[in-house]
């Protein structure tokens, strides 16, 4: 079996969701180009990644990152909306600087907890038959296009309604959250 353009196409949009989702709430703080490249190639580059390595480590482990994957990515995806909505919440002059989470850990972090459905993906597609690089190329330039502008949406929306997007940005990532351990 063989997948269309179209079926390609609706996949990489579905997975990158979550990117786009992310993106945005992180673009609400930081949008300088060099945040905007690094979370956008990272969030791509994991998106390509993963159906990759999902292909590649068959059923057994695919189960166990199916089982725990979500609550890792919840514990992240919830302490990091947490700190943003409660920033956006503090007055302007009680604020201190908060960590970029487009950088080390919280980076690498967030890039896995939004493509670890492209596990799966990759593993289902193993399974068919279906041509994978191709597949997981689209997925990742999909995921990075997505999040490159959700981010840049994300500091427009900032620019004109300021404080409220830092909590709304906050609340996305939290909601994100449970729909990862619900879902």
């Amino acid at each position: 079996m063989t997948l269309s353009a179209v079926e390609i196409f609706l996949i990489a949009v579905a997975l990158g969701c979550d990117a786009f989702a992310v993106g945005l709430g992180v673009g609400i703080r930081c949008c300088a180009p060099r945040q905007i490249f690094r979370l956008s190639f990272h969030f791509g580059f994991f998106q390509f990644m993963m159906p990759l390595i999902g292909w590649l480590l068959g059923m057994h482990v695919l189960q166990w990152t199916e089982r725990l994957g979500p609550w890792i990515a919840f514990g992240l995806l919830f302490a990091i909306g947490i700190k943003m909505a409660y920033e956006g919440a503090r007055p302007s002059e009680e604020k201190e600087e908060c960590p970029d989470p487009t950088r080390g850990f919280s980076l690498v972090f967030l890039s896995f907890a939004t493509s670890i459905d492209a596990l799966g993906i990759g593993f289902g597609l193993g399974v068919l038959g279906q041509g994978l690089f191709f597949v997981a190329v689209c997925i990742g330039i999909t995921a990075g296009a997505m999040t490159w502008l959700a981010m840049k949406l994300g500091n427009k929306l900032s620019e004109r309604f300021a404080q409220r997007m830092e909590i709304f940005g906050g609340v996305i990532l939290i909601v994100i959250a449970f729909k990862m351990v619900l879902t």
